[in-house]
């Protein structure tokens, strides 16, 4: 299937070039600092934690690998899906901050799955992926992103790989090896949004068959597929059911949420201050927290 997106040429080079002067100003260090605390500590399992009472911790241990496998594969048919469904119309939509309702919606779709388990996985995961990927353009539009831009667009996306699950040291797993840090998930997945941006930008649309948007997709879609393996876990836990299930994905969305909006606020100062600078003074503050 294919969804049109308005694409504009990305800017030369992909960002300002940062001069010696420019420094952020204290209304940006606030936002900066907030960011950092939104992208370095968010947890899914920390949340997960409190709503259930009991600790949700390696996702290998607790969810068989066969059962990991299957919940990669729907997270990449979600991931799909809500690319298709949540980005294609956006452009030249008013800003609303909707994202009280998204969370509402998502908390019926969690009362199901939490009712039914594995079972539901398949319907409510690219349901609630699709809301919760509307909240993160919604969250993108208010810092400023156009849209009807790829790079903005994919943007959107990139999203979904920043929550991905940890270990017991707290680094973010992929494959054979451990990466920690915003930067260095966005530094992974950097060479395959910039193909994806230019692809989308000569031809104008998303076409899931190419091999360029196949492999963005698969990339987010691991580390994705990470973390709703940390929400069915909480979800299997008998004494959970329906009820308890909606409050999981309310604490779902939440960490999507704050992590677009940690994202956004620092793509936003980038694109103001220069990516060097805001990295420079993203590594300062975090060092002092």
């Amino acid at each position: 299937m294919r969804s049109v997106i308005n694409v504009e040429p990305p800017p030369s080079g992909g960002e300002l070039v940062p001069t010696e002067t420019m420094s952020l100003s204290p209304d940006d260090q606030v936002a900066l600092r907030r960011a950092i605390r939104e992208l370095e500590t968010s947890s899914l399992a920390m949340r997960l934690t409190s709503v259930i009472g009991r600790q949700i911790g390696m996702v290998g241990v607790i969810v068989p690998t066969q059962v990991s496998a299957a919940i990669t594969k729907t997270a990449e048919a979600a991931i799909k899906s809500a690319m298709r469904m949540a980005l294609r119309s956006l452009a030249g939509k008013p800003v609303r901050d909707r994202r009280r309702l998204h969370k509402s919606v998502a908390v019926f779709a969690g009362a199901a799955g939490g009712a039914f388990g594995f079972a539901a996985l398949p319907i409510e995961l690219p349901f609630t992926t699709t809301i919760m990927l509307r909240s993160i353009a919604d969250i993108a539009q208010g810092e400023g992103e156009d849209l009807s831009r790829p790079d903005a667009a994919l943007a959107c996306l990139e999203v979904f790989a920043l929550g991905g699950a940890t270990n017991a040291a707290g680094a973010v797993r992929t494959g054979d090896f451990l990466e920690t840090g915003y930067f260095a998930v966005r530094g992974l997945l950097a060479k395959s949004v910039s193909e994806a941006a230019r692809y989308l930008f000569d031809r104008g649309l998303a076409e899931e068959a190419a091999p360029i948007m196949v492999r963005l997709i698969a990339q987010i879609s691991s580390r994705f597929g990470l973390v709703v393996s940390q929400k069915l876990a909480a979800q299997s836990i008998p004494v959970i059911g329906g009820a308890c299930g909606a409050a999981i994905n309310y604490a779902f969305v939440d960490h999507f949420q704050t992590l677009a909006r940690g994202h956004f606020t620092v793509r936003r100062l980038e694109r103001f201050y220069g990516v060097a600078v805001v990295r420079a003074e993203y590594d300062r503050l975090a060092a002092q927290a």
